[in-house]
């Protein structure tokens, strides 16, 4: 039953994309030897942002260290850092000619570093080849160790970035166990409180997961009084028979209701909608507090 349900996915995962342009996107991603969360997720929206000359950068690797039952990352073991990778990355987005990049990472749990200095690197790479471009940054929760997520702060993102991916109670059912609902909490709020001006902290969530609304509205209030300030509501998409099964498809004006309870909350930009992702426009955010370079 449940993988029926998975299966019959409603008309707004049908998308149309230019396809030369995604090709573009694709061969000068292949030629860097880069990854795309866009791509390694098979996110729904990788026509359109790859379409529009966008795309949401993967570094430190294809293979994660943790195996979360939502996710389509592969989990594997993961090769040595590449330190020529940052300079690679900023070559393409210079070439892309992009105005607002998001770079993520796999979970590196194998690094002493747990991957936060590869983030400092693509940062200070993407500052010297394209000052004029936003960058924001979507890491892991760093086991939940504040001296690395000090670091990425340190090298100023526009957009510090950590997903907390869904409700507390459902949170053990779909997450690593080393991916708590409170390490990810205590990482936004430190990240709140120990950012540097100019830097905006956000977090997104998924929905048909099981929560419930009253369950949705507290996580909104957990976030808010972490100083989460852009929060991103989207649609979970089961990837396959073996991940976690899809519970609902959550219809859209839900979507609409949580974005209208969200802002009452007092977040400064909220992206709510079936198709939404942690990347997707996400310059729009910037644009709603009224930042450009």
């Amino acid at each position: 039953m449940t993988e029926s349900l998975a299966a019959k996915k409603p008309s707004w995962l049908k998308v149309r994309y230019d396809e030369e342009k995604v090709e573009h996107v694709s061969k000068l991603l292949n030629k860097l030897n880069l990854n795309t969360v866009c791509a390694e997720a098979n996110c729904p929206n990788v026509g359109e942002c790859f379409g529009t000359g966008t795309a949401a950068f993967m570094i430190l690797g294809p293979y994660c260290t943790r195996n979360c039952r939502f996710c389509d990352v592969p989990h594997k073991r993961p090769a040595p850092v590449d330190l020529k990778e940052p300079m690679r990355v900023a070559k393409a987005i210079k070439e892309l000619g992009l105005k607002h990049f998001c770079v993520t990472s796999t979970d590196r749990d194998d690094l002493p570093d747990l991957g936060a200095d590869q983030f400092v690197r693509v940062i200070k790479a993407i500052r010297e080849l394209s000052p004029h471009t936003t960058i924001e940054v979507l890491t892991p929760d760093f086991q939940g160790k504040t001296d690395l997520v000090q670091r990425v702060l340190d090298a100023k993102p526009d957009v510090f970035n950590h997903n907390i991916e869904t409700v507390r109670r459902v949170t053990p059912l779909v997450r690593d166990h080393r991916a708590t609902y409170d390490h990810s909490l205590n990482v936004l709020r430190y990240a709140h409180e120990h950012a540097y001006e100019g830097t905006y902290v956000k977090t997104g969530i998924m929905l048909g997961l099981g929560e419930k609304d009253d369950e949705v509205y507290q996580t909104m209030d957990d976030l808010i009084d972490a100083g989460v300030d852009f929060l991103s509501i989207g649609q979970y998409v089961q990837p396959s028979p073996k991940h976690y099964p899809l519970k609902e498809w959550v219809p859209v004006k839900r979507y609409q209701k949580y974005y209208n309870v969200a802002m009452d909350k007092g977040f400064k930009f909220v992206a709510s909608s079936p198709l939404v992702r942690s990347s997707y426009k996400a310059s729009a955010e910037l644009a709603a507090v009224g930042v450009s370079r």
